[in-house]
């Protein structure tokens, strides 16, 4: 397992990650061929640092099946979960209180100590209505049975680009999900005590999926937000933290694009990282 992405001491964890582990096109390339499909979670859990849950968008999974994952993989290794989007995809996100009750009691919590970060996604519809955003702040547990839980929000719509959305998510300790996708609002503010980027632009056409010099620059960032600060190449769309915090933990996702190559894109940041 790379050691390099969850170092500790005065920078917080550096989780690298894909979404998922169940894809096709990633056997033969990213799984050895004639690996059994039981056991590519297992050989992506000692490839990358973290794996985002998506499966759980769509649809609950058993408790046993949280409970499985967990012990499949090392320990220091964190899942990301996506929230169901029976939470997000309403008009009124006030309204979502008992969805988010079953989703916590639908078994996520069987990963424990591995429970990383829920992704709630907002549809590319979905505008920016401050009064119902904070109700569906209000309504995210920070503490499930004795554990805290952490949230962060995938908004799609650009009205969210305004400095009144990061307020609201500063003043709840809520994250929001940093894309390079060209088509979704980039919203590179920290608002959280951890970091959460999910990169949606990998290339059939480079080995690692990034070039040198992008998986440089995210490597770069990582580092600034894992230390406590903020890179210098990003422009804020409020002002900037007045209490950063020393460290914070950052999780960085390689998702789509191609997604073929998302391991590899995710091994070769990793790489980089351990070179600090």
């Amino acid at each position: 397992m790379p050691s390099a992405s969850s170092k500790r001491g005065t920078t917080g964890a550096i989780r690298v990650g894909i979404g998922g582990w169940t894809f096709e096109p990633w056997r033969g390339t990213f799984y050895p061929d004639g690996l059994a499909q039981k056991r590519e979670l297992e050989y992506a859990s000692q490839h990358v640092t973290s794996i985002e849950i998506n499966g759980t968008y769509y649809g609950s999974q058993k408790p046993e099946s949280f409970a499985r994952w967990r012990e499949e993989t090392p320990d220091g290794f964190v899942f990301s979960v996506k929230g169901t989007r029976f939470t997000t995809n309403r008009r009124v996100l006030a309204e979502a209180g008992q969805s988010i009750e079953r989703f916590f009691a639908s078994g996520v919590m069987e990963l424990k100590e591995k429970l990383g970060p829920i992704n709630w996604q907002l549809l590319p519809t979905k505008q920016f209505d401050p009064a119902d955003f904070e109700a569906f702040l209000k309504l995210l547990p920070t503490n499930v049975g004795g554990r805290d839980v952490r949230h962060v929000v995938e908004v799609r719509h650009d009205s969210f680009r305004v400095p009144a959305f990061i307020e609201l998510l500063r003043a709840y300790n809520v994250a929001t999900v940093l894309t390079d996708k060209e088509s979704f609002p980039e919203i590179p503010d920290v608002t959280a005590p951890f970091v959460y980027a999910r990169l949606q632009r990998s290339s059939e056409k480079e080995k690692t999926g990034y070039t040198g010099k992008a998986l440089d620059t995210w490597a770069g960032r990582a580092r600034a937000w894992a230390s406590g600060g903020a890179p210098d190449d990003l422009d804020r769309i409020a002002g900037a933290e007045k209490r950063p915090p020393k460290s914070r933990d950052v999780f960085v996702y390689m998702i789509n694009g191609f997604k073929p190559k998302a391991p590899a894109a995710a091994m070769a940041l990793i790489e980089r990282l351990a070179k600090a």
